[in-house]
């Protein structure tokens, strides 16, 4: 992954705006070695605290607003990839702010979710392009899923710059700006399910006897080793499954139960669910 983008690109300068979580999976991926960017990276942060932790000699200039108002404006000067990495309703406040001291040709990343690129584009001048992306909380490993979505002045350059950019945290997929909320529903929100899932295997096992470390154990190194024999099986999750469960044996007897919930039906509410949230969040 990272062997390709040394041989395709070099990231040019770069500003995030916001480093929180996301933010700062981003920001490790984007100083892993062997990356090629343009230093130095430029990150502003609310806090003073929080600046300095970000701070790194050489690679990383970090800027906090509450001691300068203009950090945001001058950590965009003259990048040409734009990272908004700040809470969903304050990215218009952000837009407005900085769109003055974009250089024409800058690629602008959004990672809110709910925030359509139609409206940031309307508070930009001609000539900068607004790619959405939507990661997930594994990027913090360099395992992530990130889809990515051009706008409507995005370029296929524009995009495989963002693709070269979340492809520093994990794999990605380009998809179109309607597939989004999706991507979310999917990916992003994926991982609260999976945890949701160790969560109450982890209290079934203690309930059956084991203590909390015994049942943590059993559980995350179950799914550690599940989703790695996933990831490099030729196998479709359902043949591997099969592997698992013998004619009338016990793990078909436990699937019985599970599939008695209507699994399918299930995960489409779930998913329906989540979609319904982001375009209300778009409509507000």
């Amino acid at each position: 992954m990272t062997e390709s983008i040394e041989q395709e690109f070099q990231l040019p300068r770069t500003a995030m705006i916001g480093v929180g979580s996301m933010g700062g999976a981003i920001l490790s991926g984007l100083t892993a070695p062997g990356i090629r960017i343009a230093l130095p990276i430029t990150v502003t942060t609310q806090s003073a605290v929080s600046a300095q932790a970000r701070a790194v000699d050489g690679s990383v200039i970090a800027l906090a607003a509450e001691t300068d108002p203009a950090a945001n404006r001058a950590a965009v000067r003259g990048a040409g990839l734009v990272i908004l990495g700040v809470k969903p309703w304050l990215i218009h406040d952000v837009v407005r702010d900085i769109a003055g001291d974009l250089a024409p040709g800058t690629v602008l990343v959004s990672v809110a979710a709910g925030v359509t690129s139609a409206s940031i584009e309307a508070l930009l001048p001609a000539g900068i392009a607004v790619v959405r992306a939507m990661p997930n909380t594994p990027s913090h490993l360099g395992l992530g899923m990130t889809g990515i979505a051009g706008g409507a002045t995005a370029s296929a350059a524009d995009i495989a710059l963002a693709h070269a950019l979340f492809s520093t945290v994990g794999e990605v997929l380009e998809v179109t700006e309607s597939q989004i909320n999706d991507i979310a529903a999917v990916s992003g929100s994926g991982p609260a399910y999976l945890f949701l899932y160790a969560e109450h295997m982890i209290d079934a096992a203690v309930r059956r006897g084991f203590t909390e470390d015994q049942a943590r154990l059993l559980v995350q190194q179950t799914l550690l080793g599940s989703a790695t024999l996933l990831a490099r099986s030729d196998d479709a999750p359902a043949q591997l499954r099969r592997n698992v469960t013998s004619p009338k044996g016990t793990t078909e007897r436990a699937i019985e139960v599970l599939q008695g919930d209507d699994w399918g039906p299930l995960f489409d509410r779930a998913l329906a669910a989540n979609v319904q949230r982001s375009e209300e969040l778009e409509g507000a």
